[in-house]
């Protein structure tokens, strides 16, 4: 039998499920663990369980709780198990990027991993930038400047005295790594780090030796889709993971959600909505040109070594972030309130700038959208009953208007003549967006699922197991993906 017929049955093997697959989403405000298995001989994905997740502002700065996080994934992967007497093939965990645990010489954690809105990066990119210019930076890198990339946050580390040997892991490779898979930074979210060569899949070693990290404490780069070995410790002592393969899916949740997308040509964008709102499209090789640095647009990882080539615009974080303020203040306001007072809004006269560097770090943030109103020579808004949905109405129109300039300027640099927009991530709930978002881009808009990270991780594990756990191939991908999408989604904790 040949590779090729190999791969089929293999594909079709999987299509029927004999075993389940765990896919774990850890994300910035909740992680979610999800199982997908046959029931009655049809796919089911089920949400089994969801805990909540937040920075924690310690002595050291603002880090997260890996400990609270790893149990909560281990809980998730327990109530798996109880669900799947049939076994679980395969486990794979994706989230946000650029935040990484350290480790000693023996492997062991030095401590609570910092979170990438944590303030102590903006002394590191200052220096970085007087030994290499932004220009130089995106050059070799192809990568957004950001000063949560982990190149600065590395940098900061060097700056505080963390020993120069100490090895690093981005946070969804290390929680695979503490199920017991090998130390590696999957190419997705190593291109998040700023520290990949433009258009290859290997660390730049010029920009380590320049700004004087060690490569050393680097993980090995692998493909999408590698197998980094079996489930081990406690969890293996259970059945259904006796024989489990961690897989690393798009470890970067964006391009997991990307990779849930069910399109094909070159006529399309994309919007991954949610705390952040990620605005671009997919390219085959890297669009590294001046124009594309002077608009701070990114090149980072896809499946198959494809570019999402796009631009970090401020997301539904802004919302989070004044419903908590209002709460504060006797006001509770769910994000279905807000969206259905401000559909009774008109337009407002001035709109803000939602990537305002004012509005990314967490705080009072209705003073600060209050504060670029008078700057403006408007009134401020109440911060009563009466001005509240006045404020999410702002929002709204002001991230819609924010998603047709940059998706103008992805036309602009990349040449394509873009006709339809998928909308992906719990953002792409928020029907009152969508609306204004296909008014002011002109485009047609799709909305994908809320869960589109986790169908792009459970696509590419099973790509991967079709094709021997060696990577991901884009198209398998995609076509797991598009069956994917159609599969009923069920929710355990409601």
């Amino acid at each position: 039998m040949t590779e090729q017929e190999n791969r089929a049955n293999a594909g079709e093997s999987m299509l029927s499920l004999p075993q389940a697959l765990v896919a774990v989403d850890l994300g910035a405000q909740s992680c979610r663990v999800s199982l997908l298995r046959a029931k009655s001989g049809q796919p089911e994905i089920s949400l089994v369980d969801r805990f909540p997740n937040a920075p924690v502002l310690s002595e050291k700065g603002l880090v997260w709780d890996i400990e609270r996080i790893h149990s909560g994934v281990l809980a998730g992967l327990r109530k798996c198990a109880d669900l799947a007497p049939e076994g679980i093939a395969s486990v794979a965990v994706d989230g946000w990027a650029v935040d990484y645990v350290r480790l000693d010489p023996r492997g062991q954690r030095t401590g609570d991993p910092f979170c990438y809105r944590d303030e102590r990066t903006a002394r590191a990119m200052r220096e970085v930038f007087q030994i290499l210019s932004p220009e130089r930076l995106y050059e070799l890198t192809g990568i957004q400047i950001l000063a949560f990339n982990s190149l600065f946050q590395l940098y900061a580390d060097k700056l505080a005295g963390v020993p120069l040997d100490h090895r690093w892991l981005n946070l969804p490779e290390y929680v695979t790594h503490l199920l017991g898979g090998k130390p590696v930074a999957e190419y997705t979210n190593a291109t998040h780090t700023q520290l990949v060569s433009l258009g290859e899949s290997s660390w730049c070693g010029e920009l380590f030796r320049a700004v004087g990290l060690e490569l050393e404490a680097a993980p090995e780069l692998v493909r999408t889709g590698t197998s980094v070995g079996r489930v081990r410790g406690e969890l293996s002592r259970i059945k259904a993971f006796a024989e489990t393969e961690l897989i690393v899916p798009a470890c970067h949740d964006t391009a997991s959600a990307i990779a849930a997308i069910p399109a094909a040509g070159d006529d399309w964008a994309f919007i991954s909505s949610g705390t952040w709102s990620l605005v671009g499209t997919v390219l085959e090789r890297p669009s590294a040109s001046e124009e594309a640095r002077r608009m701070n647009f990114t090149n980072l990882g896809g499946v198959d070594g494809r570019i999402c080539f796009l631009k970090n615009v401020n997301g539904m974080w802004l919302i989070e972030q004044c419903r908590e303020a209002w709460a504060k203040a006797g006001e509770a306001w769910t994000v279905g309130e807000l969206v259905r007072a401000s559909e009774r809004l008109p337009r407002p006269d001035v709109l803000i700038d939602v990537d305002d560097p004012r509005l990314m770090t967490p705080g009072d943030l209705p003073a600060r959208v209050n504060a670029q109103l008078e700057e403006a020579g408007q009134k401020a808004l109440p911060l009563d009953r009466s001005g509240i949905p006045q404020m999410a109405n702002l929002v709204f129109h002001s991230l819609a208007e924010r998603y047709a300039e940059v998706l103008g300027a992805v036309r602009k640099t990349t040449g394509r003549k873009l006709k339809r927009l998928f909308i992906v991530g719990g953002g792409g709930r928020n029907g009152f967006l969508n609306r204004l978002t296909a008014e002011r881009t002109g485009l047609e808009v799709f909305c994908g699922s809320s869960e589109a990270s986790t169908i792009g991780n459970f696509a590419v594990q099973m790509a991967a197991l079709a094709g021997g756990c060696r990577g991901a191939d884009a198209s398998e991908v995609a076509r797991f993906a598009e069956t994917l999408s159609t599969v009923p989604f069920r929710n355990f904790m409601e």
